[in-house]
């Protein structure tokens, strides 16, 4: 299909911020013009399209990359499978996700990896990036085959849902995956402190709950930028929730280790008050933290000191959250709402729309090495967000297959119009979600 793509505002983060218009064929972006530039419509080139876009008053950004879901596919797709979180994706505006290896079972070889890849293209969507285990089973114990499953397709290795624990395993998993190409995805907690369900706190003592500390979450921060320090090898932080984090990762940037992090919307958004009705949809892990946690965390993302806005994407069916709030699962779902959650940053002033669209698009990209850029003879992988347009979330609309969400019901503002991925439109809103 050629597509031309009419008076957007087209930021790509670094290169370009202007009102152009582009055209797309065969997948990819044959030209971009400034409408000022006296060009003709169909580009200089005799282009007819087979469809126009008007983007007026709509930004048209690289397609949005998230590098934290959780797919549940092998094995939970009672809880979601790849065919509904692409398509939840695609509806959030992500052109390509990267999903999680705590699967069942777990993604720690070669033939899994590939049943992942393969599935996702059947569906000719949003483009699937596994990440496989460092270690085998996220047992802990025995690093993965991270060489095998490199060479099937991954982009990133990670125990996520668990803690590599023993750090010298974490040292040889840096170490190998640094030679391999491809970033260790951290999940920062230490299990010995961190058996709680919630945020160590006033919240908590009121409502009788066992309580996380930050230091749960900080210590292991800090040991993770001590084996990145270390080894010289890049380490990615995974959903920073806590002040002392941001703080310990900060001062690692300013000495040059090569530490990346990413932060989630609901870390932005909510505080543990949230958590006051025994709400199970605001239980998570790291949990939700303190007002002064969040402010944080905004500073860190204004600074530079976060790099990433991720979803941690996290399905659970009904059976999963309707129980007593020790005993449910942690997690929400993301890839709908983190858009227009993340909006409100450029909205209240914490950072610009540059800024913003940076770390849901070209630094993610950058991380796991893969190209995403609004460039002549590159792949249309193209969001067109509408930053003003105001809605009211319904999670039983969504295309998520599970409906954990603590946003549901909220008023939102700003969303994905078209989803553009490989010159294909995956999705287009009429305007209800």
């Amino acid at each position: 299909m050629r597509i031309l793509i009419k008076q957007g505002r087209v930021i790509d983060p670094g290169k370009m911020d202007q009102v152009a218009d582009i055209w797309i064929s065969g997948g990819k972006i044959s030209a971009i013009r400034p409408v000022d530039s006296g060009v003709a419509p169909d580009g200089g080139s005799g282009f007819s399209a087979d469809m126009e876009i008007d983007a007026s008053g709509c930004i048209v950004t690289p397609g949005l990359i998230d590098m934290h879901v959780h797919l549940r596919d092998p094995g939970h797709e009672y809880k979601e499978t790849i065919e509904t979180g692409i398509m939840a994706a695609a509806a959030g505006g992500f052109t390509a996700v990267c999903c999680m290896p705590n699967t069942a079972p777990v993604n720690d070889n070669f033939q899994i990896t590939r049943y992942i890849i393969d599935k996702a293209a059947s569906f000719r969507s949003v483009r699937v990036y596994p990440v496989g285990a460092v270690s085998v089973g996220l047992e802990g114990r025995q690093m993965a085959e991270i060489g095998d499953m490199r060479n099937a397709g991954i982009v990133a290795v990670s125990d996520d849902g668990r803690p590599v624990a023993d750090s010298l395993l974490m040292r040889r998993a840096l170490e190998y995956a640094s030679g391999a190409g491809i970033p260790v995805i951290s999940h920062c907690e230490d299990p010995y402190l961190s058996g709680g369900s919630m945020n160590e706190g006033p919240f908590a003592t009121r409502l009788g709950l066992s309580g996380i500390p930050n230091a749960a979450e900080s210590i292991m921060v800090m040991r993770d930028i001590a084996l990145c320090e270390l080894t010289g090898c890049p380490v990615h932080i995974a959903h920073v929730s806590t002040a002392e984090s941001a703080a310990a990762i900060r001062s690692a940037k300013a000495r040059g280790v090569p530490v990346t992090a990413e932060t989630a919307p609901h870390y932005f958004t909510l505080t543990d008050e949230a958590v006051m009705s025994y709400d199970t949809h605001a239980k998570m892990n790291p949990p939700l933290r303190s007002h002064a946690d969040v402010v944080a965390i905004r500073n860190a993302l204004a600074d530079g000191t976060i790099d990433v806005i991720a979803t941690d994407h996290a399905p659970h069916a009904t059976v999963d959250k309707a129980v007593e709030f020790d005993a449910a699962a942690n997690g929400i779902t993301g890839l709908e709402t983190a858009l227009p959650l993340s909006l409100s940053l450029v909205e209240n002033g914490v950072i610009d729309m540059e800024r913003l669209l940076e770390k849901l698009s070209s630094n993610p990209a950058r991380i796991i090495g893969v190209q995403n850029g609004i460039d002549v003879g590159a792949a249309a992988d193209i969001t067109i967000i509408n930053p003003n347009r105001v809605f009211a979330y319904r999670s039983e609309k969504g295309f998520s297959k599970s409906r954990n969400t603590p946003f549901d019901g909220w008023e939102l503002k700003g969303c994905a119009v078209y989803t553009i991925v490989h010159g294909n439109i995956v999705f287009n809103s009429s305007g209800s979600l």
